[in-house]
Protein backbone atom coordinates (compact mmCIF):
# COMPACT_ATOMS: atom_id res chain seq x y z
CA UNK A 1 0.00 0.00 0.00
CA UNK A 2 1.58 3.28 -0.74
CA UNK A 3 2.15 6.31 1.22
CA UNK A 4 -1.17 8.33 -0.14
CA UNK A 5 -3.67 5.32 0.41
CA UNK A 6 -2.20 5.16 3.61
CA UNK A 7 -2.54 8.82 4.46
CA UNK A 8 -6.33 8.40 3.37
CA UNK A 9 -7.15 5.23 5.66
CA UNK A 10 -5.82 7.33 8.62
CA UNK A 11 -7.57 10.23 7.01
CA UNK A 12 -10.72 8.51 6.89
CA UNK A 13 -10.52 6.93 10.75
CA UNK A 14 -10.52 9.98 12.11
CA UNK A 15 -13.53 11.25 10.19
CA UNK A 16 -15.48 8.48 11.37
CA UNK A 17 -14.77 8.73 15.06
CA UNK A 18 -15.45 12.03 14.97
CA UNK A 19 -18.73 11.70 13.02
CA UNK A 20 -19.55 8.68 15.40
CA UNK A 21 -18.89 10.26 18.31
CA UNK A 22 -21.09 13.70 17.35
CA UNK A 23 -23.89 11.53 16.03
CA UNK A 24 -24.26 9.54 19.16
CA UNK A 25 -23.87 12.72 21.52
CA UNK A 26 -26.50 14.90 19.10
CA UNK A 27 -28.11 13.44 16.28
CA UNK A 28 -27.52 12.94 12.62
CA UNK A 29 -29.60 16.04 11.66
CA UNK A 30 -28.19 18.38 14.29
CA UNK A 31 -24.42 17.23 13.55
CA UNK A 32 -23.36 19.45 10.77
CA UNK A 33 -19.67 18.81 8.61
CA UNK A 34 -17.98 21.71 9.54
CA UNK A 35 -18.14 20.13 13.19
CA UNK A 36 -17.01 16.79 12.12
CA UNK A 37 -14.08 18.31 10.24
CA UNK A 38 -13.50 20.04 13.79
CA UNK A 39 -13.37 17.45 15.90
CA UNK A 40 -11.51 15.56 13.84
CA UNK A 41 -8.87 18.21 13.41
CA UNK A 42 -9.06 18.31 8.98
CA UNK A 43 -10.29 20.67 6.83
CA UNK A 44 -13.85 20.98 5.67
CA UNK A 45 -12.65 20.93 2.26
CA UNK A 46 -11.08 17.31 3.52
CA UNK A 47 -14.35 15.85 4.46
CA UNK A 48 -15.92 16.63 0.78
CA UNK A 49 -12.42 15.20 -0.52
CA UNK A 50 -13.09 11.77 0.77
CA UNK A 51 -17.29 11.84 1.09
CA UNK A 52 -19.67 13.03 -1.22
CA UNK A 53 -22.13 14.07 1.78
CA UNK A 54 -22.46 13.58 5.35
CA UNK A 55 -24.60 10.90 4.51
CA UNK A 56 -21.77 9.26 2.46
CA UNK A 57 -19.94 9.64 5.11
CA UNK A 58 -22.45 7.86 7.17
CA UNK A 59 -22.96 5.18 5.12
CA UNK A 60 -19.33 4.35 5.39
CA UNK A 61 -19.11 4.73 8.70
CA UNK A 62 -21.80 1.81 9.23
CA UNK A 63 -19.50 -0.41 6.66
CA UNK A 64 -16.84 0.24 8.56
CA UNK A 65 -17.95 -0.19 11.69
CA UNK A 66 -19.82 -3.52 11.88
CA UNK A 67 -16.92 -4.34 9.01
CA UNK A 68 -14.52 -4.21 12.06
CA UNK A 69 -16.94 -6.22 13.91
CA UNK A 70 -17.91 -9.02 11.59
CA UNK A 71 -13.74 -9.00 11.19
CA UNK A 72 -13.29 -10.18 15.22
CA UNK A 73 -16.11 -12.80 14.97
CA UNK A 74 -14.84 -14.39 12.31
CA UNK A 75 -11.02 -14.17 14.20
CA UNK A 76 -12.46 -15.40 17.45
CA UNK A 77 -14.47 -18.28 15.24
CA UNK A 78 -11.31 -18.80 12.76
CA UNK A 79 -8.86 -19.07 16.28
CA UNK A 80 -11.27 -21.77 18.09
CA UNK A 81 -11.09 -23.61 14.85
CA UNK A 82 -7.44 -24.05 14.79
CA UNK A 83 -7.13 -25.15 18.17
CA UNK A 84 -9.85 -27.73 17.56
CA UNK A 85 -12.40 -26.84 19.37
CA UNK A 86 -16.07 -27.15 19.31
CA UNK A 87 -19.04 -24.88 17.56
CA UNK A 88 -20.21 -24.30 20.56
CA UNK A 89 -17.15 -22.92 22.00
CA UNK A 90 -16.71 -21.13 18.65
CA UNK A 91 -19.95 -19.23 19.40
CA UNK A 92 -18.64 -18.48 22.88
CA UNK A 93 -15.53 -16.91 21.78
CA UNK A 94 -17.94 -15.21 19.46
CA UNK A 95 -19.55 -13.74 22.38
CA UNK A 96 -16.39 -12.23 23.97
CA UNK A 97 -15.01 -10.69 20.62
CA UNK A 98 -18.24 -9.06 20.11
CA UNK A 99 -18.05 -7.40 23.98
CA UNK A 100 -14.00 -6.72 23.28
CA UNK A 101 -15.52 -4.76 19.65
CA UNK A 102 -18.68 -3.08 21.48
CA UNK A 103 -16.56 -2.13 24.85
CA UNK A 104 -13.40 -0.55 22.66
CA UNK A 105 -16.54 0.76 20.38
CA UNK A 106 -19.38 1.94 22.49
CA UNK A 107 -20.60 5.47 20.81
CA UNK A 108 -20.59 3.38 17.50
CA UNK A 109 -22.42 0.32 19.28
CA UNK A 110 -25.16 2.66 20.54
CA UNK A 111 -25.64 4.34 16.76
CA UNK A 112 -25.72 1.36 15.44
CA UNK A 113 -28.48 -0.39 17.44
CA UNK A 114 -30.22 2.93 17.56
CA UNK A 115 -30.40 2.99 13.65
CA UNK A 116 -31.64 -0.84 13.33
CA UNK A 117 -35.06 0.70 15.17
CA UNK A 118 -35.27 3.39 12.16
CA UNK A 119 -37.23 2.30 8.86
CA UNK A 120 -36.81 5.93 7.38
CA UNK A 121 -33.61 6.22 6.31
CA UNK A 122 -31.25 6.66 3.29
CA UNK A 123 -29.09 4.12 4.36
CA UNK A 124 -31.54 1.75 5.71
CA UNK A 125 -30.28 -0.68 2.45
CA UNK A 126 -27.11 -0.06 3.57
CA UNK A 127 -27.66 -1.05 7.21
CA UNK A 128 -29.52 -4.10 6.11
CA UNK A 129 -26.48 -5.45 4.27
CA UNK A 130 -24.21 -4.92 6.63
CA UNK A 131 -25.98 -6.12 9.35
CA UNK A 132 -26.34 -9.57 7.57
CA UNK A 133 -22.25 -9.68 6.66
CA UNK A 134 -22.12 -10.27 10.89
CA UNK A 135 -24.90 -11.66 11.74
CA UNK A 136 -23.92 -14.35 8.26
CA UNK A 137 -20.87 -15.52 10.66
CA UNK A 138 -22.45 -16.48 13.43
CA UNK A 139 -25.07 -18.80 10.78
CA UNK A 140 -22.19 -20.42 9.37
CA UNK A 141 -20.93 -21.82 12.63
CA UNK A 142 -24.24 -22.96 13.48
CA UNK A 143 -24.74 -24.51 10.39
CA UNK A 144 -21.32 -26.08 10.92
CA UNK A 145 -22.57 -27.23 14.38
CA UNK A 146 -26.15 -28.70 13.08
CA UNK A 147 -24.46 -30.56 9.84
CA UNK A 148 -21.67 -32.43 12.66
CA UNK A 149 -24.60 -32.83 14.87
CA UNK A 150 -23.31 -31.12 17.59
CA UNK A 151 -26.36 -29.05 17.60
CA UNK A 152 -29.99 -29.80 17.38
CA UNK A 153 -31.30 -30.15 13.73
CA UNK A 154 -34.03 -28.33 15.13
CA UNK A 155 -32.48 -25.11 15.30
CA UNK A 156 -33.70 -22.49 13.60
CA UNK A 157 -30.21 -20.87 12.27
CA UNK A 158 -31.29 -17.49 10.76
CA UNK A 159 -33.20 -16.56 14.21
CA UNK A 160 -30.86 -18.33 16.35
CA UNK A 161 -27.65 -16.27 14.88
CA UNK A 162 -29.53 -12.76 14.79
CA UNK A 163 -31.03 -13.60 18.56
CA UNK A 164 -27.38 -14.41 19.61
CA UNK A 165 -26.08 -11.15 18.44
CA UNK A 166 -29.22 -9.04 19.57
CA UNK A 167 -28.52 -10.79 23.36
CA UNK A 168 -24.47 -9.48 23.16
CA UNK A 169 -24.95 -6.24 21.79
CA UNK A 170 -27.96 -5.37 24.23
CA UNK A 171 -26.31 -6.72 27.18
CA UNK A 172 -23.35 -5.06 26.22
CA UNK A 173 -25.03 -1.80 25.87
CA UNK A 174 -26.68 -2.45 29.40
CA UNK A 175 -23.38 -3.00 31.30
CA UNK A 176 -21.94 0.34 29.56
CA UNK A 177 -24.96 1.95 30.48
CA UNK A 178 -25.89 0.86 34.10
CA UNK A 179 -23.74 -1.62 35.43
CA UNK A 180 -20.12 -0.18 34.66
CA UNK A 181 -18.73 -1.60 38.12
CA UNK A 182 -19.22 -5.21 36.00
CA UNK A 183 -15.89 -6.02 34.04
CA UNK A 184 -16.03 -7.45 30.82
CA UNK A 185 -15.61 -11.23 32.51
CA UNK A 186 -18.50 -10.74 34.59
CA UNK A 187 -20.71 -9.99 31.43
CA UNK A 188 -19.28 -12.72 29.03
CA UNK A 189 -19.11 -15.08 32.17
CA UNK A 190 -23.30 -14.71 32.16
CA UNK A 191 -23.71 -14.57 28.36
CA UNK A 192 -22.13 -17.90 28.27
CA UNK A 193 -24.13 -19.81 30.77
CA UNK A 194 -27.31 -18.95 28.43
CA UNK A 195 -25.60 -20.55 25.43
CA UNK A 196 -24.61 -22.97 27.51
CA UNK A 197 -28.26 -23.71 28.08
CA UNK A 198 -27.40 -23.60 32.17
CA UNK A 199 -29.14 -20.55 33.46
CA UNK A 200 -32.03 -23.02 34.95
CA UNK A 201 -29.10 -24.95 36.85
CA UNK A 202 -28.78 -27.90 35.67
CA UNK A 203 -26.17 -29.66 33.97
Amino acid sequence: MDSSSTRRRATRAKLYEAAVTLIAEQGFSATTVDEIAERAGVAKGTVYYNFKSKTELFEELLRYGVGLLTASLQAAADETAERGGTRVEALDAMIRAGLVFIDRYPAFTQLYVAELWRTNRAWQSTLLVVRQQAVAVVETVLREGVESDELSRDLDIPLTAAALVGMVLVAALDWQAFQRERSLDDVHSALSLLLHGRVSGRR
